[in-house]
């Protein structure tokens, strides 16, 4: 039997309103696998040092050690070593924040994303993987996933899961889709950044989201394939982005939380 933990590791605070960071803690025989890490405990107890004055106004980050993957996966009533594995939607600051407190881990991300974050792109802030993680890059779409390219994560779990590239936010930005216990999650990083946006192609928060995407034409024909996803199979999936609060409220029954 898997198990699929919905925790919160980033809170936001700002003029647009509220936004959180929604990562899948996946506990399969003994096994973690996070996806994405949110805010690390460096970055929560010295945040200036870390991200930076200018970062921390602009996006309106509130710090708390207990919303810190590793603070939250310690009060399941695991231990950090077990967090195996750890894929990476994208290599956005507020995504990897915590990749250092599991510095044994293997983490998991798109090529495409990788070098772009090796490109020296002022997005990323390079000290997240000062720590040097065993980094597994996946370049190729070997399988599909209802419609969708879809790139087969090697994790040696009967859960299956797979990477969807969701290009334009940035330019390796991917989706994660999971099947455990015959139910599919779709976790589509920040395709949007609120479920609304499904509904709603001119709601203002496509604004700030044009501002924020590498290629603005690759995320709009992204964000359309999810929409697509959504109307046909909308009923046969879970779905969720990262930073609608609102989605996290809806989710949190399904696992253990803070």
């Amino acid at each position: 039997m898997t198990k699929i933990h919905h925790l919160n590791c980033v809170k936001i605070e700002s003029p647009m309103g509220s936004a959180i960071g929604h990562c899948l803690l996946i506990e399969e025989n003994g096994k973690l696998t996070l996806i994405d890490s949110g805010i690390g405990l460096l970055e929560t107890k010295d945040p200036e040092k870390t991200l930076g004055k200018e970062l921390i106004e602009v996006t309106g980050y509130i710090f708390e050690e207990r919303l810190t993957a590793i603070r939250q996966i310690e009060k399941l009533g695991f231990e950090s070593k077990n967090v195996e594995n750890i894929i990476c939607s994208h290599l956005d600051p507020d995504h990897i924040g915590g990749l250092a407190d599991f510095p044994n881990a293997t983490v998991h991300v798109s090529k495409e994303e990788y070098e772009s974050f090796k490109s020296g792109n002022e997005r990323y802030l390079q000290q997240q993987l000062f720590h040097k993680p065993d980094l597994k890059l996946y370049e190729n779409n070997d399988s599909e996933w209802f419609e969708l390219a879809a790139r087969k994560v090697d994790l040696n779990l009967q859960s299956e899961i797979y990477l969807i590239p969701l290009f334009g936010h940035t330019l390796g930005h991917c989706g994660v889709v999971v099947k455990a216990n015959n139910q599919w999650t779709f976790y589509v990083g920040d395709a949007y950044y609120l479920r609304a946006e499904i509904d709603n192609k001119n709601h203002p928060v496509d604004q700030l989201a044009t501002i924020r995407a590498v290629d603005n034409s690759l995320r709009i024909a992204s964000l359309e394939k999810v929409r697509e996803i959504i109307r046909r199979h909308g009923d046969q999936i879970e779905y969720f982005g990262y930073h609608d609060p609102t989605e996290f409220k809806m989710k949190k029954p399904v696992g253990n939380s803070i």
